[in-house]
């Protein structure tokens, strides 16, 4: 009988959720301004911290979805660039450098308001941003800030 590994999550996975933990204790002590403030810092400091062409998708991809909706706060989820509504999450980049998987996505939190019908997609993979794609970018990001009640 093979031994158990005592691991079910990979490094990466780990570090995620530390990331997350801290995250979340240090966003219930900040007034809306602060919170805003400190969400830009810490995504641009995500950002700078990723190898090129993730960091050139994540650049473009924050200004794309707070030039769409800038209600949108921006911050971190699971150390990852993400936008927030009334403190919930709804959508974030997710780049492939994060858990070395061969492209990046874009998704939505359950708090987004893409409902159509029984099914709807959630999660999309960006390979390489070109017009179309920073179109539907910004066409799901509207869509989806304009939550469900």
């Amino acid at each position: 009988m093979a031994k158990a590994s005592g691991n079910v999550f990979t490094k990466e996975e780990r570090a995620a959720v530390q990331e997350t933990a801290r995250e979340r204790k240090k966003s219930g002590k900040l007034t809306p301004e602060q919170e805003r403030a400190e969400g830009e810092a810490d995504v641009q400091a995500k950002i700078a911290g990723m190898p090129a062409d993730d960091k050139a998708m994540a650049k473009r991809i924050h200004e794309l979805v707070l030039e769409t909706v800038p209600a949108l706060v921006p911050k971190t989820y699971y150390g990852m660039p993400a936008y927030a509504m009334d403190g919930k999450v709804i959508c974030f980049f997710k780049p492939k450098s994060k858990f070395k998987v061969r492209y990046s996505t874009f998704e939505f939190q359950a708090d987004a308001g893409l409902d159509d019908g029984e099914m709807w997609p959630v999660s999309f993979a960006v390979v390489k941003l070109t017009p179309a794609t920073e179109k539907r970018i910004a066409d799901l990001v509207r869509k989806g800030s304009n939550r469900p009640s």
